[in-house]
């Protein structure tokens, strides 16, 4: 979608794609008009699939086409040391995948809270161990033993941001708040706006624009930036705690409030929404309709606003006063198309009226049948007459 604030995409290969290959699901989104994807590596990382990756990373960097990978899904850096040292390994897979991909944003989890409590203690270590992920993947990126013609967006590029997800569930780490104050300490990290999460740790809270612009405000006053990475999707939740996501138009959490807002105000963002669906593709192709429709909203109240600033000009009348008198005249005829609906239970009674009468003129016409009767003559009267 050219001239938009936001690029979309799925998470994963697309469910329309004859191959499996991330290269394949890359051409499929490319050809729906879709500009982004997000690789999933929640449970590991095989060798034989770094080829693809180093594929799709050429492909991404030739076609401008915005790559991103999700790290795996259960981690436990909040756990103890060998927890810890376990969810790390998972974790320098998928950044070694995210290099070869050339990967914009890593989205990662910090998982249960093990045997601390909500608070400055869990923020703080979650932080520590983040900041070694960021150093890491600097490490990574400037490796000066790498080949450049092998990775050329490593030269002049910029290491992958990490991106640290909202959470879905009161047990796990990952508050809107708890995020806001890690990403604030810790440079070189996003935060993973996750909204169907965000939806449902606050029993169905994001229903209207404002409601995503007080969102955005939020995190923008936190970390001063214009960049965000959010997940979208429809979203069963019960007692502040996401249960599975389902299809956006299966859900409370709908889709039309952020389109609305991303255009009426949010000309400001760069915004990646990445749909986790299980409809995946046809859901981001559907965020896609939502927001060009808005778009298409916009212009039709832009062009009603020029319009009637020019007759308000013609008729010496300022904007305010030509929208005043287009209601009244709006609310006349209103009212002239409700008054002949209301003459309808008079006219009923004519009718039925006229339909008492009716009976009448029939009993009169019979009469008059029979009156004639007396001046037939049948057909053996006719044959004795000749």
């Amino acid at each position: 979608m050219p001239n938009m604030p936001v690029k979309l995409g799925p998470a994963g290969v697309p469910l329309s794609c004859k191959g499996r290959t991330i290269v394949e699901g890359m051409d499929d989104i490319i050809s729906l008009g879709l500009e982004t994807m997000e690789v999933q590596t929640v449970r590991m990382v095989a060798p034989n699939h770094f080829e693809q990756y180093w594929q799709a990373g050429v492909l991404a960097n030739k076609t401008e086409f915005e790559m991103n990978i999700h790290g795996p899904y259960y981690s436990e850096l909040l756990g103890n040391r060998v927890e810890r040292g376990r969810s790390l390994a998972k974790i320098e897979s998928t950044l070694q995948a995210a290099r070869t991909i050339n990967a914009r944003h890593i989205t990662l989890h910090a998982g249960h809270y093990g045997g601390m409590s909500p608070g400055s203690a869990a923020n703080e270590q979650v932080a520590n161990v983040f900041a070694g992920v960021v150093d890491r993947v600097a490490e990574i990126w400037h490796d000066d033993e790498d080949e450049f013609p092998v990775f050329p967006w490593i030269k002049d590029g910029t290491p992958s941001k990490i991106g640290i997800e909202t959470s879905g569930r009161q047990e796990l780490w990952g508050s809107l708040e708890e995020v806001r104050e890690v990403v604030n300490h810790v440079e070189g990290t996003i935060p993973v706006l996750n909204i169907a999460h965000i939806h449902a740790r606050g029993h169905g809270k994001m229903r209207t624009s404002e409601d995503y612009g007080e969102l955005f405000d939020q995190v923008r006053t936190t970390i001063g930036t214009k960049t965000f990475y959010c997940h979208f999707s429809g979203v069963e939740h019960r007692m502040g705690n996401a249960q599975h996501y389902t299809q956006i138009k299966k859900s409370d959490l709908n889709f039309e409030p952020l389109g609305e807002f991303l255009i009426e105000e949010g000309d400001w963002l760069d915004v990646t929404i990445i749909s986790d669906s299980p409809l995946l593709e046809h859901d981001a192709m559907y965020m896609m309709q939502n927001i060009e429709r808005s778009r298409h909203k916009q212009l039709e109240r832009k062009a009603r606003e020029d319009r009637r600033r020019a007759l308000a000009a013609q008729a010496g009348m300022s904007p305010e006063e030509m929208e005043a008198r287009e209601k009244a005249e709006a609310e006349k005829r209103i009212a002239a198309q409700e008054a002949p609906a209301e003459k309808k239970p008079e006219a009923k009674v004519e009718e039925k009226k006229a339909e008492e009468k009716k009976p009448e003129k029939e009993d009169a016409k019979k009469g008059a049948k029979k009156d004639d009767s007396f001046f037939e003559t049948s057909s053996d009267d006719d044959d004795d007459l000749f």
